[in-house]
């Protein structure tokens, strides 16, 4: 038996004391709203309607039931309701994870836009590596996580990727910093500065080739994974790091230059399970993307054009 329907058929006749009335309310022919009412009454055995007189009356036990099928009604469609916010990913906890370079700036943003959008879900982010996300994406430990490409793993959606272009940064006394661009090539002999190849892979390899290809082939890699022990490394004299503009600000005897022969971009996006994947995992990787589009402060002097995207992207991501 369907409680719920026959209490909702129930309630309306209760308000209308008449079938006509409620059965045109409901949208029903007045005889199954009849047996429907008959079969509620057989089910808890009490008469709900006292029909003997012309007019339709609730009998006491119909008066009692009334209060406690509107009130049992509205917390069905609380229920409802509530499951329809989790199926949105408007509830519930998601954790995900974000790059340990991640500015706060944007970290801000994506926050206060997850707030805006679903102010019921309960984030919890974690500072985790590219590896370390699809490893933990992989086990069902993380929902979703903003990883740089390319990235070699199965059973992953990709949210849109963002483009972030890359330069040479290096210390303002180097004489390189004299000029408004620099070439790979002229970076022989000098160390590259980078976050360790086990925190993202695909991308350390992919940024080696690129430089061997354009004529530099760093004497070592120094491994750094955050942005102020790379800085400290690349003033220490002898290194130089391949990062986004952004870097070049947190430290003022820092100079960033754009790489003329060879631009690169470093390619960012969300990514989730492709299968079971929390309902607000594909709302993160959008919010994620917008975000990281936003325009940043104005960028040290450049032989590109404002405003344009002049850089080619040297790899493509799939899925």
């Amino acid at each position: 038996m369907d409680l719920l329907r026959h209490l909702r058929h129930f309630v309306v006749v209760a308000h209308e004391l008449h079938f006509g009335r409620a059965a045109e309310l409901l949208g029903m022919a007045q005889p199954p709203l009849s047996q429907s009412i008959q079969r509620l009454e057989r089910e808890l055995t009490v008469e709900l309607f006292d029909r003997s007189r012309r007019q339709v009356r609730l009998t006491t036990a119909g008066e009692l039931l009334l209060g406690e099928a509107e009130e049992l009604l509205a917390g069905e469609g609380r229920l409802r309701s509530l499951m329809a916010q989790i199926r949105a990913g408007e509830l519930g906890v998601l954790r995900a994870g974000v790059p340990p370079e991640t500015p706060a700036v944007t970290l801000r943003s994506l926050l206060d836009g997850l707030t805006v959008r679903a102010p019921g879900l309960d984030v919890e982010l974690h500072e985790l590596t590219t590896a370390e996300q699809v490893r933990m994406l992989a086990e069902r430990t993380l929902d979703v996580g903003l990883v740089h490409h390319p990235v070699a793993a199965d059973g992953l959606r990709f949210g849109a990727p963002v483009d972030v272009p890359l330069g040479v940064l290096l210390p303002r006394t180097s004489p390189l910093a004299r000029g408004r661009a620099v070439t790979l090539a002229s970076l022989a002999g000098l160390d590259l500065v980078a976050a360790p190849r086990a925190t993202a892979p695909g991308w350390h390899d992919h940024l080696l080739a690129v430089c061997r290809q354009h004529g530099w082939r760093p004497t070592r890699v120094r491994p750094a994974r955050n942005p102020e022990f790379l800085c400290g490394l690349v003033l220490a004299g002898g290194a130089v790091a391949v990062e986004p503009a952004a870097v070049a600000r947190r430290e003022p005897r820092m100079a960033w230059r754009p790489i003329v022969d060879a631009p690169l971009a470093k390619r960012t996006s969300a990514a989730w399970p492709d299968r079971s994947a929390h309902p607000a995992a594909a709302m993160f990787g959008q919010l994620a993307a917008d975000v990281l589009a936003e325009p940043t402060a104005p960028e040290p002097p450049s032989t590109s054009t404002p405003g344009a995207r002049p850089w080619p992207v040297l790899f493509d991501t799939t899925g």
